[in-house]
């Protein structure tokens, strides 16, 4: 659709111009410069670090995860239903925060996709600046950014203004104008209030959910030993009962024993 319009302006400006004059139509490529902003180039590796933490921090929380699990169905023999469901409850929980964690941070309005578009937006409006004034200057009728969604299935390197664009860039960075067209790195590294409330507030949620994990983890395993401590208890009461019992049978055994035998001596003597 964007590839009709564009023909149907085009078309439309060639027989609106001075016949005496042809359209003059210009390109850049976006890619092509940003690869070339060193502001951009340290601000994506920036980004790049922080993206890598974010998975590791991921990884971390599903492997947290996977543990409780494994300990739980471990555990299963020693607790109770209610325990179980309890615990299972508190896994399921976390790996719902997991899974919001996943979506703030790499969702299609997560962390990542705002910080790439605040990244890239100053460059943009550096190109933008540097494209009208050379538009202006040359009488450009046309300048399309060829990585955007506009269709080029031909371009010719002649009309390629990148490098044109690049030095505008370069001349108005050398000149000390920063005040009013930041860097790509200044823009990139300015506090943005939603972003930093959300950060704190994954921290503070993170510290407390480790807090009351290890909490809850602690309570299990004190609970956990005292059901061991009983159960050995109960089990030795149990052996001593047993043994005391088996004592007592081999007691009586003799006991009869000893009187059948004696009983037997009597008799003999009587019959003497």
């Amino acid at each position: 659709m964007k590839t009709y319009v564009l023909l149907i302006l085009l078309a439309l400006t060639a027989f609106s111009v001075d016949a005496q004059r042809g359209v003059r139509i210009g390109y850049v490529d976006m890619e092509y410069i940003l690869q070339n902003v060193e502001e951009y180039q340290m601000a994506n590796t920036q980004l790049a670090n922080k993206v890598q933490k974010w998975k590791l921090e991921a990884e971390d929380q599903e492997s947290t995860i996977q543990k409780m699990w494994a300990d739980l169905n471990a555990e299963k023999i020693l607790l109770t239903k209610e325990l179980i469901q309890e615990r299972e409850e508190e896994i399921n929980a976390l790996e719902s925060q997991m899974k919001d964690y996943q979506q703030d941070r790499f969702g299609p309005q997560g962390d990542l996709i705002r910080q790439r578009s605040q990244l890239v937006k100053p460059i943009q409006d550096q190109v933008f600046n540097a494209v009208q004034e050379i538009a202006a200057n040359k009488k450009y009728d046309f300048v399309f950014d060829k990585s955007a969604d506009v269709v080029m299935l031909y371009s010719d390197k002649r009309y390629d203004i990148s490098e044109q664009v690049l030095r505008s860039i370069n001349v108005t960075r050398k000149k000390g104008d920063r005040n009013d067209t930041n860097s790509a790195l200044d823009e990139f590294e300015e506090v943005d209030p939603e972003l930093k409330a959300r950060e704190e507030a994954y921290q503070q949620k993170k510290e407390d959910m480790a807090n009351d994990v290890e909490a809850r983890r602690e309570a299990k395993l004190k609970e956990i030993e005292a059901r061991k401590k009983a159960y050995e208890e109960r089990r030795a009461k149990m052996l001593e009962e047993r043994e005391a019992k088996r004592k007592a049978k081999l007691e009586e055994r003799e006991r009869l024993k000893q009187e059948n035998n004696n009983s037997n001596t009597t008799e003999n003597e009587g019959e003497e």
